[in-house]
């Protein structure tokens, strides 16, 4: 007598021999994840234009690049969300790179960190893209420095499998861009002025002096304990490791005394 099948089951079943088989294994890792990475821009770019049409009202009357800046950064916000979470995971939660292991921190991967990264990749080639596309409503030169030197250092750990700790440690800073388009967007409502706008202030300056000063001084800190293992890599990416994080380091301060500048500003007319 035949056992009926549970259709959930069985689809959930499929999806995860999908996923074992083809997504993470190793000669697909690369490929596949920067695609999956340029479909979710795609979807989460379309699904911001459709939410954003139908529940603000605003968004209609938002000029043609206003609206193609919303719904980039409406992508670059569901990015940052993916990316911090797995990031945190990946360096302090998963073990991957605890140094009760055995072998060089800066060896070590796993198919999920490839995967993960070949996303990251997915959605820099699409945002420098667009970037390029639309320059310079979309970001100045510093923005296609920023990108393009985050995805050389990606593409180079994701290939080569060396520095996935300090490239996850360099994209936990992604914290900050939900609250750096949540001010865009309160500015392109014509909430400027208002409270939540101030506390929108207020918030990025401890979350990025958090995680793009704080967490980047450990960085350096973890790179000198084990700079013996550093020495140790490929010579492109050792220089890559050592130069990428200093120059992205050089632009976080400047971005954050432009921040403090900005708060003080919104501060002093409200006074």
């Amino acid at each position: 007598m035949d056992v009926p099948v549970d259709p959930v089951m069985a689809y959930k079943y499929k999806a995860e021999l999908l996923v074992k088989d083809y997504l993470l294994a190793d000669s697909y890792v690369p490929y596949a994840a920067v695609l999956v990475g340029i479909l979710m821009c795609k979807l989460a770019y379309d699904f911001t234009r459709f939410i954003s049409s139908f529940h603000y009202k605003g968004y209609a009357s938002l000029t043609k690049m206003q609206k193609v800046e919303w719904n980039n950064r409406g992508m670059s916000t569901i990015h940052a969300i993916f990316i911090t979470v797995m990031s945190v995971y990946l360096v302090f939660v998963s073990g991957l790179f605890s140094d009760n292991l055995d072998g060089p921190v800066t060896s070590r991967s796993s198919s999920i960190s490839s995967f993960t990264l070949g996303v990251s990749i997915g959605y820099f080639i699409t945002d420098i893209a667009m970037i390029y596309w639309f320059y310079p409503s979309l970001g100045g030169m510093e923005y296609v420095i920023h990108h393009i030197l985050s995805l050389m250092s990606t593409v180079y750990a994701m290939l080569s499998g060396e520095a996935h700790v300090y490239i996850y440690m360099g994209l936990i800073t992604e914290t900050t861009t939900p609250g750096i388009n949540l001010r865009w967007f309160l500015d392109a409502a014509g909430m400027k002025n208002s409270k939540a706008y101030l506390v929108n202030g207020a918030a990025m300056v401890v979350t990025w002096l958090v995680a793009r000063i704080i967490l980047f001084m450990y960085l350096f800190y973890h790179m000198f304990v084990h700079y013996d293992q550093i020495k140790q890599m490929d010579t492109f990416g050792y220089f890559l490791v050592l130069i990428a994080p200093s120059i992205i380091f050089v632009m976080n301060l400047i971005w954050f005394s432009k921040i403090l500048r900005g708060l003080k500003k919104t501060m002093a007319k409200r006074h």
